[in-house]
Order: structure tokens, then C-alpha cells, then sequence
């Protein structure tokens, strides 16, 4: 049964979540405030997190921060659920290291949906095997690390950056629209998940691999079709 951590202040969107996660069949817990999220979690570590942003002393951006910072909780799944719909908090929130964005209200079977696809692709991800090391063209991605390398610099990636840039490396040339990399890499079911969540992962993977990201070189946008990577066949070592 997997175990999911609500951190949000207010008590009745947290009881309401708790209430349909659990009739789902998920063991649920709440947290009201950022320090009281961190503490939990490196008691009993969660195997998801739903995450308020606007929480005062500690909002949910600083709790993801430390999260991604450590060791055990750096690969933790998190989802943001906050009222905030501003494309700067969205911004925020993907560099902070979120794996998804809702804004409140939203449905609760939509929420559902993106919880179940954010554990099975943990799963998934375990069951699997992975090589040392990723290599398209100048681009050479540590696949225990989570660092890649490019033109002499080396940047670290959060798990959902990491989870895009191996699959369109493992698939060089080949181009795909936001809606099939939704259900690709990150398990959504057709019509879940939305399409700016990529378009910002996608703008932040560029930050860390482009010398100009404003004119890619490796990662492209093909016209309205998606994105690819453009850099040669991929080598596994």
C-alpha cells in the first residue's frame, strides 16, 4: 500500500484529499506546515507528496528545495496542489524540482489519475535497468549521477528532468508531442497530465544543456509536432 504525505494548511482541502485518497486505498497522512512536511518525511519516508505552495514560515518551494537537496529524499515524487496559477509560480515550482503542478480547485478524480500514473512510474523506474552512462553526440548523461555533460559543463538534474532527457536520448532523432511524452515517460493516461508541465521541464532541461537556450542546438522543437533530440545515435557504456 503506498504512502502519501499532504502538506497544506488549509485543514479542509487537506481532509477532503485524504478522504479520496484513502477511499482509493492509499495510506494517507497529513502535515499543516513545511517544517512539520521535512520531519515526517525523513521519519516515515512517503512514497509521494502533495505539496501546498503558500504555507507560512515555510512555504512549499523552500520544503521542495531541501527535499531535492537530500540523499533519501531527492527522488521523491512531488506534486504540487496550490491555488497559484501564475506562470511565474509554475516557473518556480518545476525549478524548485516538482515532478507536477495542479491548481486548485481541481477534480479529484484527475488527481487520482496523476497520482496513480506518479507511483507506477516510480515502479517502474525500480523494476528497470538502466546503463552507467547515456551518450548522444557531445551529450553524456550519468544515469546514477543524474549529471550531464555538455561542451565541458556539467549540470545536475532533478529526477523528472532526468526521466525526459534519457528518454529522448534513448530515442535520438525521433520526435514526440507533449501528449506522448506524458504518457511515455511519466505514465499518464490519454487526455492527463497537462502539456505546459513539459513545456516547462523542456525550457529548464535547455537552461542546463543549450549555451543558448533560446537557439538549441540539441534539444529542438519540431514545428507543432514536439520535441527531439538532434545530436547523433545514442551509445550505452
Amino acid at each position: 500500500m503506498a504512502f502519501i504525505l499532504i502538506v497544506d494548511d488549509d485543514a479542509e482541502v487537506a481532509q477532503t484529499i485524504e478522504l479520496s485518497l484513502t477511499h482509493a486505498g492509499y495510506q494517507v497522512a497529513i502535515a499543516t506546515n513545511g517544517y512539520e512536511a521535512l520531519q515526517m518525511t525523513r521519519q516515515q519516508r512517503p512514497d509521494l507528496i502533495l505539496l501546498d505552495i503558500g504555507m507560512p514560515e515555510m512555504n512549499g518551494i523552500e520544503v521542495c528545495r531541501r527535499l531535492r537537496a537530500g540523499p533519501r529524499e531527492a527522488s521523491l515524487p512531488i506534486l504540487f496542489i496550490t491555488a497559484r496559477r501564475g506562470i511565474e509560480s509554475k516557473i518556480e515550482g518545476f525549478d524548485a524540482g516538482a515532478d507536477d503542478y495542479m491548481v486548485k480547485p481541481f477534480n479529484m478524480q484527475e488527481l487520482a489519475l496523476r497520482v496513480r500514473a506518479l507511483l507506477r512510474r516510480v515502479s517502474d523506474n525500480q523494476g528497470g535497468t538502466v546503463p552507467p552512462r547515456l551518450v548522444v553526440g557531445p551529450l553524456s548523461l550519468d544515469c546514477h549521477t543524474f549529471e550531464i555533460t555538455v561542451g565541458g559543463r556539467t549540470a545536475l538534474l532533478t529526477p523528472v528532468e532526468f526521466e525526459l532527457l534519457y528518454f529522448l536520448m534513448s530515442h535520438a532523432g525521433k520526435v514526440f508531442s507533449s501528449e506522448e511524452l506524458l504518457r511515455e515517460v511519466w505514465r499518464y493516461p490519454p487526455g492527463t497530465g497537462s502539456p505546459e508541465s513539459v513545456r516547462m521541464h523542456i525550457k529548464n532541461l535547455r537552461a542546463k544543456i543549450e549555451q543558448d537556450p533560446r537557439e538549441p542546438v540539441y534539444l529542438k522543437t519540431n514545428g507543432r509536432f514536439g520535441y527531439t533530440i538532434r545530436a547523433g545515435e545514442p551509445s550505452k557504456t
